[in-house]
């Protein structure tokens, strides 16, 4: 039998081009996966960016962080000359961590850019790392943001999966593209959150709308803002929380098609701050272009929120259609009246929305994050071995 990975404690240095505050759900995963591995006895480091406003080293959860100096400008989104940055100068502090803490394994999320810097620790140094793909670091994952990076740099993306030691992807979605890209298998382990106590499922009057990412093209809220006003005369309240280069655009369309005193654009908030909003909310929209496992979708989960999204791979995980399902999806072809068309059911029936939150709840259990731990923990053990 395969000894357990508890059986063995592990230095593990997790590298991430971001990290909360900075970032996504990719950071939110790693910094969720880093606190939980320490609660069970390993030793965790993490190397990331900074920004002015955030410590250079400091410990959060029993994880000790290292954030590098650089010029990113926003917590929300990075450039690629950003991120190129980034990895200049995370060769070198990677290499030095390597030399005075000896980690017996390094774990990178995101293969671009984070594997650059996890290939070049393990080539000078033979360190093994794990490499966790979450969707825009895959090829056709967000091809209208990635499709012209991928076409240059892809015979240099391909040895960074090749020398992995192990690979993993965080929904079935995000493994399918990247065997296709790199013919390789790797383990899928949905994201997870630590679970809070269930809440109470109720529907508001009227029923709360939320969005929540960057607004950006791959997350598609105008179409959130155009499917709303196609049903300016039901009764519901939307905000939106999330910062970028939509969002100016986003709130003069609402201006044009008069709903600004029914959304609410809240802008970049905390993951504290998204929790609250949630908890207070009835359904979740997503009208994404692309979603590799979202780690909103899980959280809106563990809330009993309904779900109204587009018909794409990346939600299958978290959405089931159907009369006893947690979600209504629509195809994107279908535009804003495909979303409005979505949504209507559950503004016009409140039997049909609470069931929709009660199925929610019952499958967030799928996702507790203790179920990632122990595959992540078996996952280092192995490349170590």
């Amino acid at each position: 039998m395969e000894e357990s990975a508890r059986d063995q404690t592990m230095r593990i240095l997790i590298l991430n081009y971001e990290y909360p505050p900075i970032g996504g759900g990719g950071g939110r995963l790693a910094a969720k996966v880093g606190a939980g591995l320490v609660t069970r006895g390993h030793q965790v480091r993490v190397l990331t960016i900074g920004m002015p406003h955030l410590p250079v080293e400091s410990m959060e959860e029993g994880v000790e962080i290292r954030r590098l100096r650089s010029f990113r400008q926003k917590e929300d989104t990075s450039s690629v000359a950003e991120m190129a940055a980034w990895v200049l100068a995370a060769i070198p502090s990677a290499l030095s961590e390597i030399r005075r803490w000896k980690p017996d394994v390094i774990h990178a999320h995101f293969a671009v850019p984070t594997g650059a810097v996890a290939w070049m620790a393990h080539c000078l140094t033979g360190v093994p790392y794990v490499l966790t793909a979450h969707l825009g670091d895959v090829p056709g994952g967000v091809p209208e943001q990635t499709d012209s990076l991928f076409r240059y740099l892809g015979p240099f993306i391909a040895p960074i999966w090749e020398k992995a030691a192990m690979t993993t992807a965080v929904s079935s979605f995000v493994a399918n593209l990247a065997s296709k890209a790199y013919g390789l298998q790797p383990e899928i382990i949905l994201n997870g959150m630590v679970l809070p106590p269930p809440p109470e499922v109720i529907v508001h009057e009227p029923p709360r709308l939320l969005m929540v990412g960057r607004m950006s093209v791959q997350k598609n809220p105008l179409l959130s803002v155009k499917a709303l006003a196609l049903l300016h005369d039901i009764p519901w309240h939307c905000t939106l929380i999330g910062d970028g280069p939509l969002l100016a655009e986003a709130r003069a369309v609402a201006e044009r098609l008069g709903l600004c005193r029914r959304i609410d654009f809240r802008g970049w908030a905390s993951a504290s701050e998204v929790s609250g909003v949630m908890g207070q909310s009835d359904i979740l929209l997503m009208p994404s272009l692309s979603e590799g496992l979202p780690m909103v979708a899980i959280e809106a989960l563990s809330n009993g929120l309904a779900l109204v999204g587009s018909r794409i791979r990346g939600l299958t995980d978290v959405a089931r259609e159907g009369e006893n399902g947690n979600a209504r999806l629509f195809d994107l072809a279908a535009g804003a009246e495909g979303m409005a068309g979505a949504l209507k059911p559950y503004l016009l029936d409140p039997q049909k929305l609470l069931r929709a939150r009660t199925t929610s709840l019952s499958m967030a259990p799928r996702f507790d994050l203790e179920h990632s731990l122990d595959a992540y923990e078996r996952v280092l053990q192995q490349a170590i071995r």
